[in-house]
């Protein structure tokens, strides 16, 4: 089993925004992340979808959305992203998610062999930072350290755990971050995937080793639109 992932996907199949406007990146965007996605992913892999899903408001009317990710092939994970306005309620989405899809919030879900954990985030604070993001910021601690624990109480203490974050966990200069030093207390943590970052002036770096975990930049413009593999159970079992 393979697991890939992706973020960003923006996707509004009813109402088409045109993403092109954002760069060429993002031309025919969705049909070269299709193309990718069936030549790569067989139906007993894992996607992980880290966020930004679709630009719906309402969860009625990311359906489409939600329905043009289940045709794909592999079982889907999903996380909120700060786009994801129609995610009001972490109940009313599972109950409308095709079935290949799984979302998770502040939580974990265990396959055969290793654990996906997932959270949305918040922007490293600065000096600039107001004290409506500090809170912010001070509360997905709290949820990241809760979706820690239930992966490795999942993971019984021994299945290797992938998070999945949407916000970037350091600054602009990669530095450790209260996110980062969290994550290095589970040792079970193997990967790390983030998204959120666009534009080809913005700093990226597709994996980033912190703590000798590799974390994982997933958003599709960054990427090529390209899927990106971050676990194989293959190599794991050498």
């Amino acid at each position: 089993m393979k697991v890939f992932a992706i973020s960003d996907l923006h996707l509004s199949i009813n109402n088409p925004k045109p993403m092109d406007i954002f760069g060429g990146s993002w031309d025919n965007y969705w049909d070269k992340i299709k193309n990718n996605w069936n030549k790569v992913v067989c139906d007993n892999d894992i996607v992980l979808i880290g966020g930004d899903i679709s630009w719906a408001l309402k969860l009625e009317d990311a359906i489409p959305d939600l329905q043009e990710i289940d045709t794909l092939p592999g079982k889907k994970v999903i996380i909120r992203g700060n786009h994801d306005y129609w995610w009001s309620s972490y109940n009313k989405v599972k109950y409308i998610l095709p079935k290949s899809i799984f979302a998770i919030q502040n939580n974990a879900i265990k396959f055969d062999e290793f654990v996906v954990c997932g959270t949305r985030g918040w922007t490293i604070p600065t000096t600039n930072s107001n004290e409506q993001d500090k809170k912010i910021y001070a509360r997905e601690l709290i949820r990241l350290k809760m979706t820690l624990d239930e992966a490795q109480k999942l993971s019984e203490d021994k299945l290797p755990i992938i998070l999945m974050l949407h916000y970037p966990p350091f600054n602009a200069l990669w530095q450790d971050s209260d996110f980062t030093d969290i994550i290095k207390q589970y040792p079970l943590v193997q990967k790390v995937t983030y998204g959120h970052l666009h534009g080809k002036d913005c700093r990226t770096q597709d994996i980033i080793l912190k703590n000798n975990i590799p974390y994982h930049l997933t958003s599709c413009d960054q990427v090529k639109n390209e899927l990106q593999l971050i676990f194989n159970t293959e190599n794991n079992k050498k």
